[in-house]
């Protein structure tokens, strides 16, 4: 079986491409590694890109230098998780609250991990987890 090496990238559809933007680069403190007049592409880590796409934007071939990009697109509330460190939880708590977001869901799973959950501006369910959640992590 040929090898993967991990997820690359993410994509979210969003409604308002500024207002997703100002989310995940201000509060969520994601450095925007590119950005057009089509997407945002966001550095998780130095581990994957978090894409942001107009929802319907992409529904079109479009073409590079390189190659065809194969349309996409995705509707409804989508969910995505980012890990954080242990014992992050509590400052994440705080540093959401600050900024008006509020905490839809705590979860301390068996292996000792912890799941805050909250929404981004286009609804999504966004996800913070310490380690413990899954096995390997």
């Amino acid at each position: 079986m040929p090898e993967t090496a991990g997820i690359l990238e993410t994509v979210l559809y969003v409604d308002d491409l500024a207002r997703a933007a100002a989310f995940w680069g201000g509060p969520m403190g994601l450095p925007c590694i590119h950005e057009d007049h089509r997407m945002r592409a966001y550095d998780v880590a130095g581990r994957g890109v978090l894409l942001l796409f107009p929802r319907g934007g992409s529904l079109h071939p479009i073409e590079t230098p390189g190659g065809t990009i194969p349309p996409h697109d995705g509707s409804g509330p989508l969910h995505l998780a980012l890990s954080i460190p242990a014992g992050a939880q509590d400052e994440w708590e705080r540093h959401l609250a600050a900024h008006g977001i509020a905490i839809e869901g705590r979860t301390t799973w068996p292996r000792g991990g912890v799941s805050l959950y909250f929404r981004d501006p286009d609804g999504h369910l966004v996800e913070l987890a310490t380690p413990g959640l899954w096995k390997g992590y």
